[in-house]
């Protein structure tokens, strides 16, 4: 048999990475929050993280090809089990605020989808506020999501390619649209480019003007190339790995990195930031949609058609942009829902589950998904019912979010070190190597490990330091509870296993 069949080629390594990490929702937020200000901070994460990580990803992937537990194989292999567990249980736990925010937020697609625009600020229920009442529909959301995965989802599932292949047709639009809308303005600009590159260093957004408030919007941007875990499964399944898969992570981090850049300048080609996005019914959930039915508005106006026909083309861009991201949002959840906990239930001992929690039937982890509704949920509606209005309410989710899915990042390269150590003592078995000293790993995993933390750092204090406590507690209590969490199960089976 060839052993090079149905290798990926360079291209086919490249598309495979651009579509894991680039995500469209990405350049509108970071417009909201920086304007153009967000591009230099984009070159900065894909230089000082992206690469750097992307390289660490591949050579844990090439070592353990032959484990199936993924990223806790990774782990156990270069540091043991118990730092495996908690950095496996934090990864998953990511995924567990991630939908938190999404069973909150897929309202507002499911609106630009039927309405052409975000009505969820107006929904009540019983005599609720908006903020509640999405709360409410979140753990509906939840309960029937859980319900169906625990039958089989194979079908549902296959809502993933379609939404993706819409966001994709997003991307193209967006640039396209940007340059014929500039094109047709006479080369003019919505947000002007004042006083020359300080545009490119100064927020036009009023709560993003403080150094400190800066260096947070660095999660933001961090986050935006997140995805990479799923790397270092393809090393072994590339052609000339040794030759193109340094080839695939540097071409795919300029093409990213560029179209991130591309797109947020894009965004101002077509949205003046203070007469679009300056309004408090604008959240960091709904602003791609608000964009967008700006974008068919400004397509209409530039063509000189009527205000009523110009209006009309944006309300269906924001249907369009509402119905893509409503399938890909849907088919994600469907899959998520089971597969970070299978793989969370079947890479740990299954003596550490209490109870009949670390079962799988039929291929689930029923009990287990049961249980994860009930904690998505109990988040679901401390946070929706604790005062806040809809813009903070998603604000806070998204922050959340952000933070929650950068940790594991940290548990990955504090691990490389010792992974690197126990390679060059013959421990752990040689095979794609891209850092080939003790000391590079030292050094690359202290700056990817000092960016993300300060970046968390500066993401969580910032709330506090300007009176937003609650958002504060909020971002910190996901963590901590879930490490404590991690830490009590593992402890208890220790003694089980200590004692036996």
């Amino acid at each position: 048999m060839n052993n090079n069949t149905k290798k990926l080629t360079l291209m086919a390594l490249i598309l495979m990475i651009f579509t894991s990490v680039f995500g469209f929702a990405n350049m509108p937020r970071s417009f909201l929050l920086m304007g153009y200000a967000a591009i230099p901070w984009y070159i900065i994460s894909a230089i000082a993280f992206f690469i750097p990580y992307a390289f660490i990803m591949a050579e844990y992937g090439s070592a353990f090809k032959k484990e199936s537990g993924g990223i806790y194989s990774w782990m156990e292999g270069s540091i043991g089990p118990k730092y495996a567990f908690i950095g496996t249980f934090m990864w998953y736990a990511s995924y567990i605020v991630w939908m938190v925010n999404v069973a909150s937020s897929i309202w507002i697609p499911l609106s630009n989808a039927f309405f052409g625009k975000d009505l969820t600020s107006t929904w009540s229920l019983l005599g609720l506020n908006s903020t509640q009442t999405l709360g409410i529909l979140g753990a509906l959301w939840i309960i029937f999501v859980t319900f169906i995965s625990t039958k089989g989802i194979e079908k549902i599932t296959k809502i993933t390619s379609v939404g993706g292949t819409f966001i994709a047709i997003l991307n193209v639009v967006l640039i396209i649209g940007a340059i014929v809308v500039f094109a047709l303005n006479g080369g003019e600009f919505s947000e002007p480019i004042t006083n020359g590159a300080k545009a490119f260093f100064v927020s036009p957004n009023p709560d993003y003007q403080s150094i400190l408030q800066i260096l947070s919007f660095v999660t933001f941007a961090i986050f935006a190339f997140g995805g990479l875990e799923v790397l270092g499964g393809l090393v072994d399944q590339t052609e000339d790995a040794e030759r193109n898969f340094p080839k695939a992570i540097i071409v795919s981090a300029l093409v990213i990195s560029v179209g991130y850049a591309i797109g947020i300048f894009a965004c101002g080609v077509f949205t003046n930031w203070n007469d679009v996005l300056s309004s408090q019914d604008v959240n960091l959930s709904n602003v791609a949609y608000v964009l967008m039915n700006n974008f068919g508005v400004q397509i209409g106006n530039a063509m000189g058609l009527s205000e009523i026909v110009s209006l009309q083309i944006g309300i269906w861009v924001a249907r369009f942009v509402g119905l893509s991201m409503l399938l890909a949002l849907s088919g994600a959840f469907f899959t998520l829902t089971y597969s970070p906990l299978k793989t969370l239930i079947s890479g740990a001992p299954k003596e550490i589950w209490p109870g009949k929690i670390g079962e799988i039937k039929n291929g689930m982890p029923i009990n287990a998904m049961r249980v994860q509704a009930v904690i998505v949920i109990f988040i679901i509606l401390l946070v929706s019912f604790g005062g806040k209005g809809a813009k903070e309410f998603f604000r806070v989710l998204v922050l959340m979010t952000n933070v929650a899915m950068t940790i594991p990042y940290l548990f990955l390269a504090g691990a490389f070190p010792k992974f690197k150590k126990k390679q060059l003592e013959g421990k752990v078995p040689k095979a794609y190597e891209f850092y080939k000293s003790y000391g590079a790993s030292i050094f690359v995993a202290v700056i990817i490990c000092i960016i993300v933390g300060f970046a968390n750092i500066f993401t969580i204090i910032e709330p506090a330091m300007s009176g937003k406590t609650f958002d504060t507690i909020m971002m910190l209590a996901g963590p901590i509870s879930f490490s404590v969490v991690a830490l009590i199960l593992y402890s208890i089976y220790e003694k089980k296993y200590k004692n036996n």
